[in-house]
Parts: structure tokens; sequence; C-alpha cells
């Protein structure tokens, strides 16, 4: 059954949309149905992922897209960001951390807070897909509590040594460069660009994973790396920095997990009205109706609050606060309407014959990732009463 896109958008939010972002979308969304469908189940069951994926990203202008041409993106609005983020995660979560992380947490710190070599260096060739990044802040020991982190920087003669290790590192294993976040002998954190041939650099790929297993997970050990001042992002000195960078992910994953909803609520849909017992459909049965009636419902709900979002940071309004509610809403929204499909499936819906357990893992890592479901309520907490009650 073919995709009747227009059932999901219940308020036609897209009509909406500029030509060049419906262009765009039409484009990730072509691409998906014929490069990430047809071959992502079999990819999540061996845990694999094609490294051409990035290359194709890269030519529909997946990294970065709100950057600015200069800067390697396609100058695109946030809400476009958001859109085509959407498109990608209906295939698989995996594919939109890929671009995500490479856009949201490499392209964007060093067109804000990098040099002009830096830029030069790097921006167009990530954007292009000619590199791969990633994004080096959580540890070990160190996830909801970022400043925490034991990574250090030591000034040795004229140059710096930098040591400590980095985990949960999407895109890791396969990256050509990273952003690295490290504390000075001050105590100060520092943001660098690092390119990961270096002497003292060692990547292990995290196995065993049950969630995101189409993407390529690492652990980075840094060990007595020579860095210079030129690594450092001249204007990313201090946690917040870092935290700039979570924010743009956090947007984009916000409107990710509705692409996820989407394809989970179609499934379950295309189900109910095909799969007979009793002698008629199951999508004629009342309590199935009110499980794709709630799932609809709460899909348009978090299609509202990511445009609004949207709307405010294309107006340069948005607040930190105001991404960490809709991250952690509509994630928490998709996890459960995969439930939910997951039920109306039956026993078929743990089979790789349905994207729907593939889905419902695969929001398990993300209601954790770029601030777990917790900590972001935590936030909302304080942003209503001003009490911060995490530290």
């Amino acid at each position: 059954m073919a995709y009747p896109f227009k059932y999901h958008d219940y308020f036609d939010l897209d009509a909406l949309l500029p030509e060049e972002i419906r262009m765009a979308r039409d484009a990730v969304r072509d691409w998906v149905d014929r490069e990430i469908v047809p071959t992502i189940e079999e990819h999540a069951m061996d845990a694999t992922y094609s490294r051409d994926w990035m290359k194709q990203l890269g030519e529909m202008g997946c990294f970065g897209p709100s950057l600015s041409l200069d800067a390697g993106g396609q100058g695109l609005s946030e809400t476009g960001y958001g859109v085509l983020m959407r498109e990608l995660e209906r295939g698989d979560t995996s594919v939109r951390s890929m671009a995500s992380v490479q856009g949201s947490l490499v392209m964007y710190p060093i067109s804000a807070f990098g040099s002009p070599m830096q830029k030069e260096k790097y921006l167009k060739a990530l954007g292009a897909g000619d590199l791969i990044g990633c994004f080096g802040l959580t540890e070990p020991d160190h996830g909801s509590d970022p400043g925490g982190m034991e990574t250090r920087i030591v000034q040795d003669g004229s140059g710096y040594r930098l040591s400590g290790s980095k985990m949960w590192i999407t895109n890791a294993p396969i990256a050509d460069m990273a952003i690295i976040w490290a504390k000075n002998e001050e105590g100060k954190i520092q943001g660098l660009t690092l390119d990961m041939d270096r002497p003292g650099i060692r990547v292990e790929t995290i196995t065993g994973k049950w969630s995101l297993r189409a993407s390529a997970t690492g652990t980075i050990y840094l060990d007595d790396v020579a860095v210079t001042k030129d690594d450092f992002l001249p204007g990313a000195r201090g946690l917040g920095y870092a935290l700039k960078c979570l924010n743009k992910a956090r947007f984009g994953i916000s409107w990710g997990a509705i692409g996820a909803a989407v394809d989970c609520y179609h499934t379950a849909l295309s189900y109910a009205l095909e799969r007979e017992q009793f002698g008629k459909v199951i999508g004629s049965f009342q309590l199935i109706q009110k499980k794709l009636a709630e799932m609809i419902t709460v899909i348009a709900q978090a299609q509202l609050m990511a445009f609004r979002i949207g709307q405010l940071a294309d107006e340069g309004k948005v607040t930190s606060a105001q991404i960490s509610m809709a991250k952690r809403s509509n994630v928490h929204m998709a996890l459960q309407v995969a439930r939910e499909a997951r039920q109306i499936l039956g026993a078929m819906g743990i089979t790789s014959d349905y994207s729907v357990m593939r889905h419902m893992v695969n929001l398990e890592t993300v209601i954790t990732y770029e601030g777990t479901h917790d900590i972001h309520l935590l936030i909302t907490g304080q942003d209503v009463t001003g009490i911060a009650a995490y530290k």
C-alpha cells in the first residue's frame, strides 16, 4: 500500500512549507523509499551499515541543511532542517543519527565557533559527505553530567597533549575527524577539531547493541595525542558551547521521532485494514480504531509542537527549554506509538517483516541520548520554577 502522507499530516501542516523545502523533502522521501526501506531490516539484523549513505546524504544536502552555502549547508530554514530529519527517521533512526551528528554536532560548531582555517578545511567537505565527523562529549563515567569530564588538555612546550576517552560516539568507527571536548589545566572546557589519523587515537567499535544496529558507534581512546592551538575552536570555551550544539541536535530529534512514529502508525493502519479475524478486518473493531485514533492524535500534537519550535527557531526566538520539552515529549510519543502499533500487529510485530520493532528498539536509545527523558523533565522543571533540581 502506498504511503498516504496526507492522512498522516492531519492538520496539513506541510502545506505551510515553502516550495524549496517541499522539494528537498520529496527528494529525501524518495531516497528513503528507494535506498533505505528495501535494505534496512537486513542491515539492522546483521548490525551493518552502508558507507555510501553518507555520500548520498551529502549529495542531497542533508548535512547541516540550515547552514549557509558557504558553511557546507543548503541555506534552508531551521524548519526545513527538521523536515529532512523527519523524513530520514521514517526510514531508520540510525540514518537520521548519522546526518544529525554530521550537521548539528560537527558542522555547526565549526561554522559557529571555528577559525577561518578550520572552516576552510572542513565545512564543505563535511557538507558533501567527503569527510565524516563525530562529536566527543560523553565519557564512560560522565553522561548526564558532562561538566565532570575527565578528558584533559595539558601544555607541552609550545604545544599540548590530549588524553582521555569518549564513549557512545555515533560515526566514530568511520570518522575522519572529530569535535572533542576536554578540560584544560585551569579546569575550563575547550572544544577542538581533531583528525582521527593522529598517533595516540584509537577507536573501538561498540558491539552487542540491540538498538541503532545500522549505526556505527564507538569509543574513542586518546592517549597523549599531540594537538596545537590551531586545533582549538577559538569561539568554544566553556560547557555552554557544547550544550548549544546539543540544542541543534535535540531540535532535529524532536522532528525525527515524528518520522518513526508516522511509519509505525502507517504500518499499523495498513495491517488493520488487511488483517481479518472473525470474518472481518480488525480495523473495523472498536478497540483497534481507538488505538489508531489515539496514535494519530498524539502524532498530530507532536507535529504542531515541532512546527511551532521551527517557527521560533527561524525567528531566533526558540529557547533551549522549549527544545528540551519538544525532544522529550515527541520521543516519548513515538515510543508509545511504536508499542501500540506492535500490539495491533500481534506476533507479526516482532518480526523483521515489519518496521515496528526496529523503530521501537531504536527509540529506546533516542529517549536516552542527547539528554535522558528524566533530565529533560528536570530542565522543564527548572524553567518553570527557577530551581535546578539536578545540581
